[in-house]
């Protein structure tokens, strides 16, 4: 690219010049400040297999257990590049990868989540690099590349009568109901996610106060009021499995601690007694927003109380 020469007019030459040079630095992704904050001894930039791991090894349990599968499927494709090499363009090439290879479930809404999430596993591992002086923020690509709009959720409030056919069909079956209705109650009565139910110790359990301490995602930490009918199901669960003070309470009779498993295990029974559960997808968020919804009707304060049974506040 050649600059102007504007004879006898040095100004205009001069701003010519710089103009020519703004667009430049545009078409590299680069600012006028990206020049200044640049250092003057850039590390080399990693490849993706040589920087995965690192954030992989710095961000929450959470957080790797929801952008890992992404990571790994960032490295099967751009393993040996380094972070600074693929374009805008190549990210919205692996985000059709990636939407037309996504494993089929029934709740599957054409590849979109998958695409969310791929952008935001590359964010996450961009920021870091930002963070850690490897590259700029004009050398983000995952900056220019806008995340699919998250279509409206087809969850929805679980009546009164089937709620009770729900949990009667837990009762009745599996090789453990008093392990499936105890997750039943516990979800129902706090609203709880999986992941606050799995991480629920004995020694979360205020039985004077009827108070049970959830540790949710996004690292929340909230003390949730309960019936004194479940404080004592969870204390006798854990007295007959065994659960130690410091460790997981939720056990099965053998007294390992149960995983997300069971509960997969506990909606596919269900399924199979109520069709209508199997063809709706219900699973324990649903419950979760039905007692949120029967909340919020009947005590109003929607924002109020989605902050307080673990919803981050948008403020």
């Amino acid at each position: 690219m050649t600059t102007p020469h504007l004879a006898g007019h040095p100004a205009a030459s001069q701003q010519a010049i710089v103009d020519a040079a703004l667009l430049m630095l545009r078409q590299m992704g680069l600012s006028p400040d990206d020049l200044v904050t640049a250092p003057q001894d850039r590390q080399p930039v990693p490849t993706f297999a040589e920087y995965v791991p690192v954030v992989s090894a710095a961000v929450t349990d959470g957080t790797r257990r929801a952008y890992g599968s992404y990571w790994n499927r960032i490295i099967s494709h751009w393993g040996e590049r380094r972070l600074d090499e693929p374009t805008p363009s190549e990210v919205r090439q692996l985000m059709s990868y990636v939407k037309t290879h996504v494993v089929a479930r029934r709740n599957a809404r054409g590849g979109r989540s998958a695409t969310e999430h791929l952008i935001a596993a590359l964010r996450c591992l961009y920021k870091h690099a930002e963070d850690d002086g490897l590259i700029t923020a004009g050398q983000n690509p995952a900056r220019k590349v806008d995340k699919p709009r998250r279509l409206p959720s087809t969850r929805r409030a679980v009546t009164d009568d089937r709620l009770a056919e729900i949990c009667q069909a837990a009762a009745d079956g599996g090789d453990d109901p008093e392990l499936d209705t105890l997750l039943l109650r516990l979800h129902t009565e706090t609203a709880c996610r999986r992941g606050g139910a799995l991480a629920l110790r004995p020694d979360d359990l205020d039985a004077g106060q009827c108070l049970i301490r959830l540790r949710e995602k996004g690292e929340t930490v909230r003390w949730q009021p309960v019936s004194p009918t479940l404080m004592a199901r969870l204390i006798e669960h854990g007295e007959e499995r065994h659960a130690p003070p410091g460790e997981q309470l939720l056990r099965y009779r053998n007294g390992q601690p149960i995983t997300s498993r069971r509960y997969d295990g506990l909606w596919a029974r269900i399924g199979r007694v109520l069709p209508w559960v199997r063809t709706q997808q219900i699973s324990m968020h649903w419950i979760r927003h039905t007692t949120l919804t029967w909340v919020e009707r009947n005590f109003g304060l929607r924002r109020r109380t989605r902050v307080r049974w673990g919803h981050r506040s948008r403020q």
